[in-house]
């Protein structure tokens, strides 16, 4: 089953669920922020899944960020936590099979999964 981590209001977010459109209807769509939130261990099972790294997970344009992290070394634990803690810190969308995940942005990543 594919799942895509969503948030409706991003552009890019939109885009990648409009990629994935094009590729199968045969997925989940899972609003992040809203419906079905990160937790530390669903971040940690999609890190395990993709060759993403902690620090490409993070929205570095958002305030929180530019405020509370910028420059700071903080470790995989450190992120994950703070990640699950403030989910608008992740980009989007994060596309995940059983046995892997990509960030869908650019869209083109979905390819990976297929």
């Amino acid at each position: 089953m594919i799942r895509i981590y969503h948030n409706p209001r991003c552009k890019n977010s939109r885009a990648g669920l409009e990629y994935l459109k094009t590729k199968t209807s045969d997925f989940e769509i899972v609003k992040y922020l809203s419906d079905k939130p990160f937790t530390k261990e669903t971040l940690s099972k999609v890190l395990e899944k993709s060759d993403i790294d902690i620090e490409q997970l993070v929205r570095k344009q958002e305030k929180l960020y530019k405020q509370e992290y910028k420059g700071k070394t903080i470790s995989q634990k450190e992120w994950i936590k703070v990640l699950a803690e403030h989910p608008r810190l992740i980009e989007r969308p994060v596309v995940e099979t059983d046995n892997m995940a990509v960030l869908g942005n650019p869209p083109e990543n979905i390819d990976k999964l297929f």
